[in-house]
């Protein structure tokens, strides 16, 4: 499975303050591990950033790739930072992905971008409108942007269906509607869609020592369910021990004694 590193988020203290001052240090340290740690690729979550945003994307991209050889996910609702961003990245090392579209007429642009910059795109199957009901409505959406991302020149291939994963300490009903929403997007074309998620979303608003139970849990059932991607925290480690043994019993990874070391 392919694993999309999540601890560079503005959302962080410590990463928005080395974001402020121009600090490589923590940038580069958070990237370095979660590289090691076995991310494929490193998000780069610099919010709305509506000052400076193109300025501060081209330093964030140029700084991780500096230090790891890795392509990224781009993250912010800045058109123009993220364009920034994409012009900055090395493509030497695998093409980025940006996120994210939707079924929301703002985030059409991201589908201009990844057209123009041949880059892959998640799409989020929510809408202005409001919150999805269940996989069905989850769905209809993801159709419409297929057919949407055909209009702009995005081939299928390069996008990443997202059923939107909820906290279940809220929403419980909704984990099970995005597990079978993995499923559908599968379903919705040959061969099948590629689809990620934003796992640690499962467990926002739970007590922290329960997180990790929770994220691990759940990332299983998806991956019995066909989830090719997902963004994560590579740096806990019994969340990637069960991802990899979930991986052997799925057939995705021979089994060997070392299997956890590979």
């Amino acid at each position: 499975m392919i694993i999309i590193g999540e601890k560079i988020s503005v959302i962080a203290k410590r990463v928005r303050e080395a974001m402020n001052n121009r600090d490589k240090g923590p940038i580069q340290e958070l990237a370095e591990a979660q590289w090691k740690a076995g991310a494929h690729y490193i998000d780069v979550n610099i919010g709305p950033a509506e000052e400076k945003g193109e300025e501060l994307m081209q330093w964030m991209v140029e700084t991780i790739q500096e230090k790891v050889q890795a392509p990224l996910c781009l993250d912010t609702t800045n058109a123009s930072a993220l364009e920034a961003g994409l012009k900055a990245h090395n493509n030497e090392w695998g093409r980025p992905i940006i996120n994210s579209t939707s079924n929301d007429p703002e985030r059409f642009v991201m589908l201009e971008l990844a057209a123009k910059y041949k880059c892959e795109i998640i799409a989020l199957t929510v809408g202005k409108g409001g919150l999805p009901a269940d996989a069905e409505e989850r769905c209809a959406i993801a159709a419409e942007i297929m057919a949407r991302a055909g209009e702009y020149g995005v081939p299928l291939e390069d996008i990443y269906l997202d059923p939107l994963i909820l906290q279940v300490c809220t929403t419980q009903d909704q984990a099970l509607h995005a597990l079978k929403a993995v499923r559908m997007f599968r379903e919705l074309n040959d061969p099948p869609m590629k689809t990620v998620v934003g796992l640690s979303n499962i467990s926002n608003g739970v007590p922290k020592e329960m997180r990790s139970l929770i994220d691990r849990t759940y990332l299983t059932l998806l991956m019995y369910e066909g989830l090719t991607a997902a963004i994560m925290n590579p740096l806990d480690r019994e969340l990637m021990n069960v991802m990899k043994t979930t991986d052997v019993f799925l057939g995705n990874t021979l089994y060997a004694h070392s299997y956890l070391e590979m």
